[in-house]
């Protein structure tokens, strides 16, 4: 969830300051752009994973802090509900043979994560939405235990100064009102990093976002929340609209929502931290004692704290990241879009499909996003969300087509020469796209393989909770086969 902080409240000069303090870093970040050298001769990809926790029963299980203590791994972390998980993969390189040591390593972690979890009743589920979570298990008591949240939480709601009202469509709508953010919790995610220097950084985040849409399209797995039916990718709705400081009244003036896609293709990484100094009050305003103009001037590299805090609390779908590390300061592009799930191999097919598309795209000498209006790829974005594989999205060339048209005759091909210009082994390569072009072949991802296996659970006599319960069951014994979903059978 970001950096931490240490206060619950803050007073009307915290704002100030902290509006002061947020102004300077901006300052010198633009400062830093121009004059300092930033880590990217070797540039390293990085991959979170978001879990939710079960009990025998499939329900959640409100016990990530005996199952941290229990892993006793800084790999993994704590999350937003106490039902959460956060497992971060150390960076590496993309070429070579390092997918599969990538592929080894988490499901070995995550393996004996799972048989330290068990031994204490919980299980580890990689799902964009936790299908049996049910409004009761969002009442009292489920949220981790940590200052960030409840500053996060008391925040939010200061600035809306009412409850959130959730309001989302689909085969079986849902509204509910909740009085704190409990219903962002439910959505899990994998996070995919890649770092870039900052003369690439524009034409890796515009690449990113014209991915949006198909990303979602390939990857979307989280089709319900409290027993409804939504969306094939719920998650993106449900995150937007449960994190929203913005009251009716605001929205109606256009106010900008913290959950957002953007509005604009860039031309610099500084188009994107301007904004959100520009649009965006602060939720939490932690001041640091560091003088960034003083560290830079002593040829020192300034952590610039509070603006990557303010960062954290604006949620582009496809985030920049400024970091230091080694006392190297070095540029990312974090997306955000996938879900968590199914298994292994399907998150790193999502994976590969994404690098690849991105070096594809972004070293294009004519490149689409000067071919394709910023708005065509956000509807493509809410496009894929609802529908998932029965998508049709726009494509420069092609008009609004099918998946199937789509990937199949335009994408992959992008996505296998982008993974030879990272240098991917063949082998890994052509192992891993073979999933994405399974899946779409067989018109199955997680979020229709859900639906799908519910539906006939149904039919056969079991109510929604139960068949839920059962279809999840399923899914687990599949998600620790490690076979990819298009493959799974219904039922």
């Amino acid at each position: 969830m970001g950096e931490d902080v240490k206060r619950t409240t803050y007073a009307r000069v915290d704002r100030q300051e902290y509006r002061r303090k947020v102004q300077v870093c901006l300052d010198v970040f633009e400062r830093m752009l121009a004059q300092s050298s930033f880590e990217f001769d070797h540039p390293l990809t990085g991959m979170e994973i978001e879990c939710n926790l079960v009990d025998d029963a499939y329900q959640p299980a409100m016990k990530n802090s005996a199952v941290l203590d229990a892993i006793a791994d800084p790999a993994y972390q704590t999350e937003l509900g106490k039902y959460n998980i956060e497992f971060n993969v150390p960076p590496r390189q993309l070429g070579g043979d390092a997918n599969r040591r990538l592929e080894d390593e988490v499901r070995a972690s995550l393996n004996a994560a799972e048989t330290k979890a068990s031994a204490g009743g919980a299980h580890i589920v990689m799902v964009g939405i936790l299908p049996t979570l049910m409004p009761e298990h969002l009442t009292n008591g489920w949220m981790s235990d940590s200052t960030r949240y409840v500053a996060l939480n008391d925040s939010i709601f200061d600035a809306r100064g009412e409850d959130i009202h959730i309001d989302i469509d689909g085969p079986e709508p849902l509204a509910l009102v909740s009085a704190d953010i409990a219903p962002e919790s439910a959505c899990t995610s994998m996070q995919l990093h890649v770092q870039v220097s900052p003369d690439e950084f524009a034409a890796y985040w515009n690449a990113a976002q014209v991915l949006a849409g198909p990303q979602l399209v390939l990857g979307a797995n989280s089709p319900f929340f409290f027993g409804h039916q939504l969306w094939s990718e719920t998650r993106i709705e449900l995150f937007a609209q449960s994190t929203d400081t913005r009251p009716d009244e605001l929205k109606t003036q256009g106010v900008r929502p913290r959950v957002w896609f953007g509005e604009r293709w860039i031309t610099s990484i500084f188009d994107l931290f301007e904004e959100n100094v520009r649009y965006f009050p602060s939720l939490l305003p932690e001041v640091s004692a560091e003088d960034p103009v003083a560290e830079l001037e002593a040829g020192r590299t300034p952590h610039l704290a509070e603006l990557r805090l303010h960062n954290g609390t604006v949620y582009r779908w496809n985030r920049p990241v400024y970091d230091v590390v080694d006392g190297r300061p070095h540029l990312r592009v974090e997306n955000r879009v996938l879900p968590a799930g199914p298994t292994v191999v399907d998150m790193l097919a999502n994976a590969a499909f994404y690098y690849g598309m991105l070096r594809a795209l972004a070293d294009e000498d004519r490149q689409i996003w000067t071919r394709m209006d910023f708005a065509a790829a956000q509807r493509n974005f809410v496009e894929a969300a609802r529908h998932g594989m029965r998508a049709r999205l726009y494509w420069p060339g092609l008009d609004t087509v099918s998946t199937e048209q789509l990937v199949l005759g335009e994408l992959l091909p992008m996505a296998y020469g982008g993974l030879d210009r990272w240098g991917v082994a063949p082998d890994i390569r052509d192992r891993l796209l073979g999933v994405i072009e399974g899946r779409v072949r067989a018109g199955q991802n997680g979020a229709a393989w859900q639906v799908s296996t519910t539906r006939a659970l149904e039919q056969r006599g079991l109510d929604r909770p139960a068949a839920l319960a059962e279809m999840l069951r399923l899914y687990c014994a599949h998600m620790h086969s490690n076979e990819p979903v298009h493959g799974w059978a219904v039922g």
